[in-house]
């Protein structure tokens, strides 16, 4: 009779399946919207579940969206990708987590993760290796300003 539970009706499943994604790690409202839709879940059925679960202090986009800066910078991921990233999980704006982060860590932050992945060695002349390197930078989430920054920073150190 273990079966039965994969016969229900979807709608009637909504809340354990909300709660068990979850329960998994935090969600914005999109990913849980996105992925109850997936699950044949009426419209009507996903916002009711949703708004409770609002009340209830179990679903939080601010909180989401604290939780998710702080793991897309330990993964070395820039400002942009990160607000990127956030906007098509439904967040909109600039969360304070992300806010609060000073433009000069960025920059240390794009600087480490160079010498990580290419060394600290002096492109200054070699265009073409600045621009693969700018350009990994950027593909990460980092403006201009902090990968210019970056470069120069690991050529005056190095000299």
């Amino acid at each position: 009779m273990a079966k039965s539970g994969k016969n229900r009706d979807p709608n009637e499943q909504a809340p354990e399946t909300a709660l068990r994604l979850l329960a998994r790690r935090e969600h914005s409202r999109l990913e849980l919207t996105m992925k109850l839709r997936q699950r044949r879940v009426d419209n009507e059925v996903i916002e009711t579940v949703l708004d409770d679960f609002e009340k209830q202090g179990w679903l939080d986009d601010d909180r989401f969206a604290e939780v998710f800066v702080r793991q897309r910078m330990d993964a070395g991921y820039g400002p942009l990708k990160i607000l990127a990233d956030l906007q098509q999980r439904g967040v909109s704006g600039t969360p304070p987590a992300l806010a609060a982060v000073p433009d000069s860590h960025w920059s240390e932050m794009a600087t480490r993760l160079r010498e990580r992945r290419f060394g600290l060695s002096d492109i200054f002349d070699d265009w073409a290796e600045r621009q693969r390197q700018g350009g990994f930078l950027a593909r990460r989430g980092f403006s201009g300003e902090h990968v210019e920054r970056a470069l120069a920073a690991v050529r005056e150190s190095s000299a």
